[in-house]
């Protein structure tokens, strides 16, 4: 593939991109299918939180591992976070890293949370995510990471793993998975992201950064270069560029960025 040599050239190629991969069978192998799962948003929201955390490696992966921790909160993922056996989780691998310790570290400060703020999306609001100026992904990790480590605490359980579950320095993180599912909480097109949230528009997030859309957004000149670790800043450079074609739905060329990498149509 030619790279495009102008703006609008580039822009069209990723509006084609993104009509290709914003269809609704997207959604059958990807693990936005498990937020899709719920309508009530408090288990959207949990879904979401805990199968983007698992979201790395392989897809066929992730989504059989994405479905045995679904499984675990008995298909039923507020009802568990509320009134489970959260203790009774075996410790067990669940995806490549993460383990049944990570998910009851997870899944104890979820159980404050909800107890406290009903939603995570009343959470965000409380820790002023969605503040003029803010980068909602940002507040709500530290935050968030905050209330974990603290609700573990209280209970007196050591803290085992904790980055499993929320990067150790969010600051400067990219926040890959965190923003994967806030996509999924936010966008709602009709077509493959379910939404829910009002808090906030899509013109505030920011696209899910790793590795590999890293190098895609280098290699089309929507990064001046691709950094060997991705990082926030990586992240809010590259969602930049992607608002100068969107200004009101950047994260929507996530589809396109994945549909160019994975057919490795820049090699």
């Amino acid at each position: 593939m030619n790279i495009p040599d102008t703006p609008d050239r580039l822009r069209a190629l990723l509006d084609d991109y993104t009509a290709e991969y914003n269809v609704p069978e997207f959604a059958d192998s990807d693990p936005v299918r498990f937020a899709r799962r719920f309508t009530a948003l408090p288990d959207r929201e949990i879904a979401a939180l805990l199968v983007s955390t698992i979201s790395w490696g392989r897809r066929p992966m992730i989504l059989r591992n994405a479905e045995r921790l679904l499984a675990l909160l008995e298909g039923e993922p507020l009802g568990f976070v509320l009134e489970g056996d959260i203790e009774s989780i075996p410790d067990d691998n669940i995806h490549r890293t993460f383990f049944g310790r990570h998910l009851r570290y997870y899944l104890r400060g979820l159980r404050e949370l909800y107890t406290r703020f009903g939603t995570l999306e009343n959470f965000a609001r409380a820790v002023g995510a969605a503040a003029p100026g803010e980068a909602p992904a940002w507040a709500i990790a530290e935050n968030l990471g905050r209330l974990l480590a603290d609700a573990n605490r209280a209970c007196g359980t050591k803290p085992d793993g904790p980055d499993r579950c929320l990067p150790s320095k969010p600051a400067t993180s990219a926040l890959k998975r965190l923003n994967m599912a806030l996509r999924w909480l936010v966008r709602r097109d009709g077509i493959v992201d379910p939404g829910g949230w009002e808090l906030f528009g899509p013109d505030r997030l920011y696209i899910p950064m790793d590795v590999h859309v890293c190098n895609t957004s280098a290699a089309l000149g929507l990064l001046p270069a691709a950094p060997r670790t991705p990082d926030r800043k990586c992240a809010v450079a590259l969602t930049e560029s992607l608002r100068a074609f969107r200004p009101d739905d950047p994260t929507v060329y996530d589809f396109a960025l994945f549909g160019i990498g994975v057919n490795g149509a820049l090699k």
